[in-house]
């Protein structure tokens, strides 16, 4: 079976100093982000068991590209990102610049920030990064990554990370699979594969190996010395629960162009928030075809 780790995605986090204050925007985007029960939980733990997710009204969500890129691949990419659109009542459009999600093409891999996390990213800088996609991508790529990077986008974590999948990894040998496969840290491994999901800070269905959002890992680094499968596409059980998170409306007369009252108010939300972000970690644009 191909290895889908061969180039794997990080999800991105803010900065620990933004947390809190994202917390507040994904509650005020949707209120049943925000934990049922906060009680004397200090803000920092509550935005930890916080969800990201955009909510059940219908929405469009804009989309813009960093790099100068053909139209063509431009289609392309909004094209699979909208692939979710089957069964949720969520769609992603492109605008000139400025979207919420704004994609590069340069170095850094796969990588995405999770759901209304997006609106805490300055507007100079990446939400979404595809390393190197042209046209001459393959479709099994598009399907596998454009895909899986708007999941996050919608706010859906890695299916791999869920507790009853990571209890099967053996710490010791993922430490050393992925510092020879993907030159990553003990501190990467721990965050990306080895520390579960807080089950208060999810809505989920039973773990599912074949998700698009469950990267295939090798038997060679689970305790029982079985893969974890991993998905390559969305599958039924992906779409059922994108539907469930954000349901399509039936009536015909409903819209999915979310009021701009609204829209200026989120722009708003993220805009005053006093960023320091280290610019040496910018994704610098490059000239890709």
């Amino acid at each position: 079976m191909r290895a889908v780790f061969d180039r794997g995605c990080t999800i991105r986090r803010l900065p620990t100093r933004t947390r809190v204050r994202a917390a507040s925007t994904a509650a005020h985007v949707n209120p049943t982000n925000a934990p049922r029960n906060p009680g004397t939980l200090p803000p920092q733990h509550i935005a930890l068991v916080t969800s990201v997710y955009w909510g059940p009204k219908p929405r469009r969500i804009t989309v813009s590209f960093l790099e100068a890129t053909r139209p063509d691949l431009r289609a392309r990419i909004v094209e699979h990102m909208n692939a979710w659109s089957q069964s949720c009542a969520i769609s992603f459009v492109e605008v000139a610049r400025g979207g919420q999600v704004r994609i590069s093409r340069g170095g850094g891999g796969y990588w995405s920030y999770l759901g209304t996390d997006v609106l805490h990213i300055p507007r100079h800088r990446p939400t979404m990064n595809l390393e190197a996609f042209t046209m001459r991508t393959s479709e099994l790529e598009f399907r596998r990554v454009v895909r899986h990077e708007t999941g996050h986008t919608l706010g859906f974590p890695h299916e791999h990370m869920r507790a009853e999948l990571v209890a099967r990894i053996d710490p010791a040998k993922a430490y050393r699979y992925f510092a020879q496969d993907q030159g990553w840290d003990r501190q990467t491994v721990d965050e990306q594969v080895l520390t579960p999901l807080d089950q208060r800070s999810i809505m989920a269905t039973p773990a599912d190996q074949t998700s698009i959002m469950c990267y295939q890992l090798p038997g060679s680094i689970t305790t029982d010395g079985r893969a974890i499968i991993g998905g390559d596409d969305i599958n039924s059980s992906d779409y059922a629960f994108a539907g469930r998170i954000y349901p399509t409306v039936a009536s015909a007369s409903a819209t999915v162009e979310v009021d701009r009252d609204e829209e200026d108010e989120l722009i708003d939300l993220a805009s005053h928030w006093p960023y320091d972000w280290d610019e040496a970690e910018d994704v610098h644009a490059v000239e890709l075809v």
